[in-house]
């Protein structure tokens, strides 16, 4: 969610067919076991083939979907939005997967893939390339617009892959499967959602402050909180070095407003930076003795956690469509630094309208996350929230109420923004795992009779597996 932060597919197929999506296609074939994946694929209405790519043991797909700009009026244009398939077996579960942002075109399997030894479809988000409308009404980027997308996806390649449903994500991807369960509760069999933030009242962030009193070791923290200040102290002169490496790399500063603005932002992402994306171990990289570093010690430290080149407009550009959201109906937090004096922080956590070029317009919704998070309390249904124990996200987190069933929220230990099943304590990792095969029907007897027996279906693939910790930038976090 921004470098600190650098922070699933079927579509309902329309009655008819979208009058402006241009997109006939032959109708289904009859599901035998005779007929090729691709060929059953590309026989939904609206779906076109990128390319596909080989992997031992599944067919990859890489593909496009006609999508209505606007579900609530589908005859008003249309857009295509990317999404892949991960072919194994139209006998086993599918999960429905999405980051949030833009999707990898290489293949790769979220952990509940892995878990039940499903299929896999994934899911670009609205609004990032290429999956963006020509002309870009932004007004159509919502949470409930993204969610039709997912159900309209869905219900298309539900009629080739039959079996259960999982939908997944992690980080602005775990939000994303939470709202899509809000507002379509009787598409998935489960979620399986990782540290997924949960800003309810945007204006309220005490909870992120407190979280950084205590997360780790006081000499852990000690260290970054001064790295952090020294480079606020020297500002004249690392500034004069950001000058030369923007005009090197041909970066300018127009959307956030000015290099000194950059800067200050960039600064103030590295200590939540590092919590986001490192463990307490990595603390030993951290200069400790910030006040006789040098320059370049500085430099280097705060770049390699926040990065000087993401408040450029090329960096910010890609992260357009997250900020758009943020600034409307995710909201972003707020944090202070008591380790720092008033003199040296010019402009503080930057809203995510100074991330978005003027010529969009923003207007918050307030009402949107408290729905959602009612909604979890009360309704959630087999729903499952991962959270890292030293992950800043999880400040805020998603909590499940008497009115919830079959939900669980379990936190990691030690564990940061790439919090997974797998890195849960023994009890709970095995419920977890028990719960997710359940939900996609595929338990063992042995589990359902010992659910501390339960483990993943399918062999680790380290090419399939990779656990990437995705470098999102979400507005502050």
């Amino acid at each position: 969610m921004r470098k600190a932060l650098r922070w699933l597919l079927a579509l309902t197929v329309l009655i008819g067919t979208l009058s402006t999506a241009g997109a006939a296609t032959a109708a289904e074939p009859k599901a035998t076991g005779t007929t090729d994946i691709k060929e059953r694929l590309l026989s939904v209405p609206g779906m076109s083939l990128v390319e596909e790519k080989p992997y031992t043991g599944y067919r990859f797909f890489v593909l496009n979907y006609t999508q209505p700009v606007d579900h609530r009026r589908p005859s008003k244009g249309t857009f295509q939005q990317r999404i892949t398939v991960l072919h194994k077996d139209t006998a086993r579960p599918t999960v429905f997967y999405t980051g949030g942002y833009s999707v990898s075109t290489t293949p790769r399997r979220a952990e509940p893939t892995q878990i039940v030894d499903g299929n896999q479809v994934s899911m670009e988000y609205r609004f990032f390339t290429p999956s963006r409308p020509e002309p870009a009404d932004w007004s159509k980027l919502d949470i409930w617009q993204a969610a039709s997308d997912q159900h309209r996806i869905f219900k298309a390649l539900k009629k080739i892959y039959s079996e259960n449903w999982i939908s997944t994500g992690g980080s602005k991807g775990g939000m994303t499967a939470t709202y899509y369960e809000r507002f379509y509760p009787r598409d998935m069999d489960g979620v399986v959602a990782y540290v997924a933030p949960n800003d309810v009242v945007n204006k309220e962030d005490s909870a992120y402050d407190r979280f950084f009193r205590t997360v780790g070791t006081k000499e852990c923290r000690d260290r970054l909180n001064a790295v952090q200040r020294e480079a606020l102290v020297r500002r004249a002169p690392l500034e004069k070095k950001y000058e030369a490496y923007a005009a090197e790399n041909g970066y300018t500063f127009d959307t956030i407003g000015s290099l000194d603005r950059a800067y200050e932002a960039v600064v103030l992402d590295y200590v939540w930076g590092f919590w986001q994306y490192s463990t307490l171990a990595d603390c030993e990289q951290i200069p400790a003795d910030a006040k006789n570093a040098t320059d370049d010690e500085i430099w280097t430290s705060i770049d390699t956690i926040s990065g000087f080149s993401f408040y450029t407009d090329q960096g910010l550009s890609p992260y357009t469509p997250y900020y758009y959201q943020a600034g409307t109906q995710l909201g972003a937090p707020t944090i202070h630094f008591p380790h720092i004096e008033r003199k040296y922080v010019r402009y503080g956590y930057q809203p995510p309208r100074n991330f978005v070029p003027r010529s969009i317009d923003m207007e918050f919704e307030p009402w949107a996350m408290r729905d959602v998070d009612s909604w979890v309390r009360h309704h959630a249904n087999h729903m499952l929230f991962v959270y890292g124990e030293n992950d800043p996200w999880g400040a805020e987190p998603f909590r499940v109420g008497k009115g919830a069933r079959d939900s669980y929220v379990f936190t990691a230990p030690g564990m940061n923004h790439g919090a997974n099943v797998a890195g849960l304590a023994a009890e709970e990792k095995a419920l977890a795992t028990a719960r997710i095969l359940d939900w996609a029907d595929v338990a063992p007897s042995t589990v359902r009779e010992n659910p501390a027996a339960a483990k993943p279906l399918a062999k680790f693939d380290a090419g399939l597996d990779k656990r990437d910790v995705e470098r999102e930038r979400t507005l502050r976090p």
